[in-house]
C-alpha cells in the first residue's frame, strides 16, 4: 500500500507552473512560469534561491527534460523550437534545434541514453533529434503516422521504442532506431521491426492522450484521456499486449509516473494526486496522496452568525462559504508528475507542479 507520510511545499512561483525539471542530485530545480522563460533555482539551505533565467524561446514553453549525466537542458516551446542548454562558464549556452516543423511544440523527452530526444508537435508528428558531429548541431528525423496533435511522449527505457499520445484518441508506440546513433537491441521485447518511424502498436481511448508513461521495466505502459480514463497495457507478453480501460470518478488528468511495476500515481484537475495499484493483475483506484488541510472555525453568536449567512448570499450565492475553501495543498490543476528519489526500482518521492505556481514534494 501506499501512503503520503510527509509533504512539503518546496517552491512557490508566481503565476502558474506548466512544468519542471530536477538535476541529478537534486540542488537545481527548472521551472517554466506559463511563459517564455525557465527559472532556475539553487538550494541554499533551506531555501530555493533563482540562479538563471533562460530567455531563448519567444513564446510560451511546453516542456523541460534535464538530463542527469550529461547534465544538458532540453526545452519546447509554441515557437516552433526547440533548445539543449549547456552549462559553461558559469552561465547556460542555448543550441538550436533543427526540428522543422511548422507548428507548436507540444513536448520533449530525453532518451535514458541521452544520445537523443524526441520533441512532439501539433504537426502530426515527432522530431526525434540527435547531434550531428559534422555540423555541429543538433538535427531531427520527423516519425508520422499521426491524424492530429501530439500531446506527449514516452521513451522505453532501450531508447529505441517510443511511445506517444495525442489528440486523435490514440496511443501508439514506434520504432524510434536512428541508423549510426544506436546499436540495435540484443534483446527487442517488440519483434524484430527497429526501421525508423515503424509504428508498432496503436491503442484507442475515446478522447484525446493527455498523457502516457512506461513503467521502468518497460514491460508495463499506462496513458491517460481526457474522458478521465486510465488505460494500462501489459506488454510482457510482446505486443499488442494485455489492455485494462479503468474509468474513474476523478476529473481529467494531466499527469502520470509509474512509482514501481504495479504503482501508478496521477494528478490533474482535481487539485490532488491518486494513487492506482495492480493487485492480482487487476488494476484499481487505492487512495488519495493528499492528506487534507484542517479547517479551522470557531463557531459565532446567533446574530453574527445570520448577518454571514445574509453577505455570503449576496456575495458568493451561497449561505456559506465552505463551498469556496479548497482542502489541497494544490489550489488548482495538477499540471506534471515527475520522481524525486529512487530506491532500487521504486520511486520513493516525486514532486508535482501545478497551476497555483506550487513546486509540492511528496514522501511515499
Amino acid at each position: 500500500a501506499v501512503c503520503c507520510k510527509t509533504m512539503t511545499e518546496l517552491k512557490q512561483v508566481y503565476g502558474s507552473i506548466t512544468c519542471h525539471a530536477w538535476n541529478a542530485d537534486r540542488t537545481k530545480l527548472a521551472v517554466c512560469p506559463n511563459s517564455n522563460e525557465i527559472l532556475i533555482f539553487e538550494k541554499e539551505g533551506t531555501s530555493w534561491v533563482e540562479k538563471f533565467v533562460l530567455a531563448e524561446h519567444d513564446a510560451v514553453i511546453t516542456g523541460i527534460d534535464w538530463a542527469p549525466v550529461s547534465n544538458r537542458i532540453v526545452t519546447s516551446s509554441l515557437d516552433r523550437n526547440a533548445y539543449v542548454w549547456t552549462f559553461q562558464n558559469d552561465t547556460w549556452k542555448p543550441t538550436l534545434v533543427i526540428l522543422r516543423i511548422p507548428k507548436a511544440a507540444t513536448s520533449v523527452k530525453w532518451a535514458p541514453n541521452e544520445k537523443k530526444f524526441a520533441v512532439g508537435s501539433s504537426a502530426k508528428c515527432v522530431a526525434v533529434c540527435y547531434f550531428d558531429k559534422d555540423h555541429d548541431w543538433w538535427v531531427s528525423r520527423h516519425i508520422t503516422k499521426h491524424k492530429s496533435t501530439v500531446l506527449s511522449i514516452a521513451w522505453h527505457p532501450n531508447s529505441i521504442h517510443l511511445l506517444t499520445g495525442a489528440s486523435d484518441n490514440k496511443a501508439r508506440i514506434f520504432s524510434a532506431f536512428v541508423k549510426g546513433e544506436d546499436a540495435a537491441p540484443s534483446d527487442n521485447p517488440f519483434g524484430d521491426k527497429i526501421q525508423f518511424g515503424e509504428l508498432l502498436a496503436e491503442y484507442n481511448a475515446n478522447s484525446w492522450v493527455h498523457n502516457v508513461a512506461f513503467a521502468k521495466s518497460g514491460k508495463r505502459l499506462a496513458f491517460i484521456s481526457h474522458d478521465s480514463s486510465i488505460h494500462f497495457v501489459d506488454v510482457s507478453g510482446g505486443l499488442p499486449g494485455v489492455t485494462q480501460d479503468l474509468k474513474t470518478n476523478q476529473l481529467p488528468l494531466l499527469g502520470l509516473l509509474f512509482t514501481n511495476e504495479n504503482t501508478l500515481v496521477v494528478g490533474g484537475h482535481d487539485y490532488s494526486p491518486y494513487v492506482f495499484e495492480n493487485k492480482g493483475g487487476n488494476w484499481a483506484y487505492s487512495k488519495e496522496l493528499a492528506q487534507e488541510k484542517k479547517a479551522a472555525a470557531k463557531s459565532a453568536g446567533a446574530t453574527r452568525e445570520a448577518f454571514n449567512k445574509f453577505s455570503n448570499k449576496v456575495e458568493t450565492g451561497s449561505e456559506s462559504r465552505d463551498e469556496q475553501i479548497i482542502n489541497s495543498i494544490h489550489q488548482n490543476s495538477i499540471s506534471q508528475v515527475i520522481p524525486f528519489t529512487t530506491k532500487g526500482d521504486d520511486v520513493v518521492e516525486l514532486t508535482t507542479s501545478g497551476l497555483d505556481g506550487k513546486v509540492v514534494l511528496w514522501k511515499l
